[in-house]
């Protein structure tokens, strides 16, 4: 079972993690690993902590001559910010009355955690709680990227709305194969045949990834970034934040990841309890998600097809590509919902948690909106969750024995 522990604060001297249980003689690109931080860094909106991080990996262990070993990996991210706090966050000899937070700000952790662990200063809670901690998911998650690629497996995330900024449906062909893509392709299938429509479908979408990559929001539709980006700018000035939401996509699963047999074992509950788990993630949806709720049976569930040359297949996605807790060879379609973040330019009012009296929150810096980077590391976590249980189904010893066991059941 592949294990991941992390430790580190926000302004500590680092990040840390150990990722156990993954299989030996994996190859891995530590730089392929720092372009991924990087990339989590930019984004419309980004506060000036990302002016001053530049995060790259140190590996500690469990890799020799660029192969895995199949022991425990430990890799640390240096928090350049750390030289600034040194007083204030030194393991041993820290500042404890220096930069103290007693004005909780609603939204973050801050007054759940210092009434859990009976602290008189939310720094205790926020500097682990923050969302720096998601630079290791990005690079666990890029480890675990590595490996599936060797299975075919691809991921791609962007970004579909930003504080009431909305992609279209139909200039979204990424989340199209859930229903309107598909119903469309029947139509180009009949002129066109089956071959073709899947090179233009490839087309469409790879045009629009190029897209994502080049745009500060992650939004592969011209209109759309822009109205992203004048409300964030909008916020910006008003001294606020935006939220958003994401969809992940995870193409060339094989059929069965997880299991029907216990509740831990589906791959949907595992999928949703972990990005639940992300900073800020108020929701997630797989496949159509709430909209199902409105519709009869019929225009749910996705209809089987098998031919010789393919096997069985559908031509909807709605389900997003789990079935029973189970991957059904369909794309995995995943969608989030981000909050906007908690720390405000213009702060909220609270409680004084040492002299009980009101106030306004205490101000850390921050960013306006983290939809964008938000994205990547939600799809980071996706393939990590999707690791877990593809070792579960073709052994974690070393990739030449899963390659083996995979050429087999495939």
């Amino acid at each position: 079972m592949l294990k991941i522990l992390t430790a580190g604060e926000s302004h500590g001297k680092a990040l840390v993690a150990v990722i156990e249980g993954f299989p030996a003689g994996v190859p891995i690109d530590r730089e392929q690993i720092n372009e991924a931080l990087k990339k989590r860094q930019q984004g419309y909106g980004r506060g000036k902590r990302m002016a001053i991080e530049s995060d790259e990996i140190e590996i500690l262990s469990g890799l020799r001559g660029g192969f895995t070993l199949g022991s425990p990996i430990a890799f640390t991210i240096a928090n350049r910010d750390y030289e600034n706090w040194q007083r204030v966050m030194d393991p041993e000899a820290g500042d404890l009355e220096e930069k103290v937070v007693t004005k909780v700000r609603p939204g973050h952790g801050d007054l759940a955690g210092v009434l859990k662990y009976g602290f008189d200063d939310a720094r205790n809670v926020l500097e682990r709680a923050s969302a720096r901690e998601t630079a290791l998911q990005v690079a666990v998650g890029d480890f675990c990227r590595q490996l599936l690629t060797h299975f075919g497996i691809r991921s791609y995330s962007h970004v579909t709305a930003i504080g009431g900024q909305i992609v279209p449906k139909d200039r979204n062909p990424l989340g199209q194969s859930l229903e309107t893509f598909a119903e469309d392709s029947r139509e180009i299938a009949g002129e066109l045949g089956e071959e073709q429509e899947n090179i233009r479908r490839r087309e469409i979408r790879d045009a629009y990834l190029d897209q994502v990559d080049q745009s500060p929001v992650r939004c592969g539709e011209e209109e759309s970034e822009k109205a992203m980006m004048n409300a964030i700018d909008q916020a910006t000035r008003d001294g606020d934040s935006l939220g958003g939401v994401f969809e992940v996509i995870v193409e060339n699963l094989p059929v069965g990841l997880g299991s029907y047999v216990q509740s831990y074992h589906k791959l949907d509950g595992r999928l949703a309890g972990a990005l639940m788990a992300m900073q800020s993630v108020k929701a997630v949806e797989i496949g159509e998600g709430f909209p199902v709720t409105e519709k009869p049976g019929s225009r749910v569930h996705d209809e089987i097809y098998y031919n010789e040359a393919r096997g069985y297949y559908r031509k909807t996605n709605r389900a997003g590509g789990i079935e029973g807790g189970m991957s059904n060879g369909e794309p995995l379609m995943i969608r989030c919902g981000v909050k906007p973040i908690p720390t405000l330019r213009k702060p909220l009012n609270t409680v004084d948690i040492r002299t009980k009296k009101p106030g306004k929150a205490s101000k850390e810096r921050s960013d306006h909106c983290a939809v964008p980077s938000a994205s990547l590391v939600g799809e980071a976590i996706a393939l990590i969750e999707v690791t877990k249980s593809f070792l579960t189904s073709y052994g974690q010893d070393s990739l030449e024995k899963m390659v083996s066991r995979w050429k087999n059941n495939g």
